[in-house]
């Protein structure tokens, strides 16, 4: 396959809809790909905050002040 001036030089142009598409599809990836490491950091750290709860001793109780 050997590639001629118009495939090199001249690009297909694209719809207003075709940009508005890519750039919608681009960001909703971004978003997706956040959302999952924010859960899995959050998952984590939940983990690690059960784990020292459960080694920690409560603290007392103190009696209110009247």
């Amino acid at each position: 396959m050997t590639a001629t001036r118009e495939q090199l030089f001249k690009p297909a142009k694209l719809s207003a809809a075709q940009k508005a598409e890519e750039t919608n599809s681009a960001a909703l990836s971004i978003i997706a790909q956040e959302t999952a490491a924010r859960d899995k950091k959050t998952e984590t750290l939940r983990a690690l905050r059960l784990a020292k709860e459960a080694t920690t001793p409560a603290p007392a109780s103190t009696k209110a002040r009247r």
